[in-house]
């Protein structure tokens, strides 16, 4: 990738008893430029159902519109929400048709639906892979230590949120092209919710998390 193209990220997602958390923090980088501090890199696609984006913003945002219409036009003749791992093979799909021209995005796609909750990490390629958790973009080697040392099956909403902050936090102390804020969604068979800014705040200080933008 041209190098005044690269843009750094860190996102992750997590399954716990019930459903799935995703965060992510804010920050756009251009090189070494800071190009933006409050780009949505967790998106919702439909209640039981988001992605988050790493990569170039202009192809994640292309690819979260075309999944965003797909899965309507799926409720719309079936009556019923799109499975998850049916929406994880449609963006395979279409990244992998698209492998000449390739989008240069990571993204991790995840829910839940009558099976359950699932986490898949897609690649450029269309590669779809489903875990208990996954990470993407500049930040992840960085989460994954604190996933590994942190996760446990059968974890709870509380804790699974938890778990995203110190791995989101990790990162930005560690890599330069992720900060500012943290998002953090949440997708449970009651549907979805964004936490607040003021609600994540008071998280981080009651874990005893500085935010390091």
């Amino acid at each position: 990738m041209d190098e005044s193209k690269k843009t750094g990220t860190t996102t992750v997602g997590i399954k716990f008893n019930g459903g799935v958390v995703f965060a992510s923090e804010r920050r756009v980088t251009a090189g070494t430029l800071i190009a933006h501090k409050k780009m949505e890199k967790t998106i919702k696609i439909d209640d039981n159902l988001a992605i988050t984006t790493a990569g170039l913003v202009g192809d994640a945002q292309q690819l979260a519109r075309y999944l965003k219409a797909e899965v309507e036009i799926h409720k719309m003749r079936t009556g019923a929400p799109i499975k998850v791992k049916a929406a994880a093979t449609l963006m395979a799909n279409i990244l992998a048709e698209t492998s000449y021209f390739p989008y240069e995005v990571e993204l991790l796609l995840g829910g839940v639906d009558s099976e359950g909750a699932h986490v898949y990490s897609i690649d450029s390629a269309g590669g779809a892979i489903e875990d208990k958790y996954a990470t993407t973009g500049s930040g992840s080697p960085f989460v994954y230590g604190v996933l590994e040392d942190g996760y446990k099956e059968d974890m709870s909403l509380s804790e699974a949120i938890n778990l995203a902050l110190r791995c989101i936090s990790a990162a930005m102390k560690r890599d330069s092209a992720s900060g500012e804020m943290i998002d953090v969604a949440v997708i449970t068979q009651k549907g979805f919710k964004f936490m607040t800014d003021a609600e994540v705040l008071k998280r981080l200080k009651k874990l005893g998390i500085e935010l390091q933008k």
